[in-house]
């Protein structure tokens, strides 16, 4: 059964920093690439960045450059969103999503954790 579990998440003041995991399991985790997603009720979801399946490079969306770190641990099979210098506008569920093209069927393959939600507030 393939999951992928965030966590981390919570309350935090302006300037502040969490971080972020998620843990998949039922699928090879070193094959797919991780993304991180944030959505807020209302607007359209949001990519925050990705990191290649070897971890060896990462993408970010501009306004979280500088502030947001991806990484990954293979081994364990967990992804990480380090987030600093967070602002009220960083508010948002964020969920992770392993994403994968598959060559031969010329498809994604696509799984999807259910978020976890941060907060930044005063």
């Amino acid at each position: 059964q393939v999951q992928l579990v965030e966590s981390g998440g919570g309350l935090v003041q302006p300037g502040g920093s969490l971080r972020l995991s998620c843990a998949a399991s039922g699928f090879t985790f070193s094959n797919y690439a991780m993304r991180w997603y944030r959505q807020v009720p209302g607007k359209e979801r949001e990519l925050v960045g990705s990191i290649t399946k070897d971890g060896g490079s990462t993408n970010y969306v501009d306004s979280v450059k500088g502030r947001f770190t991806i990484s990954r641990d293979n081994a364990k099979n967990t992804a990480f969103l380090q987030m600093e210098k967070l602002s009220p506008e960083d508010t948002a569920l964020y969920l992770c999503n392993a994403h994968r093209y598959l060559m031969l069927s010329k498809k994604n393959s696509d799984f999807w954790g259910q978020g976890t939600q941060v907060t930044v507030s005063s």
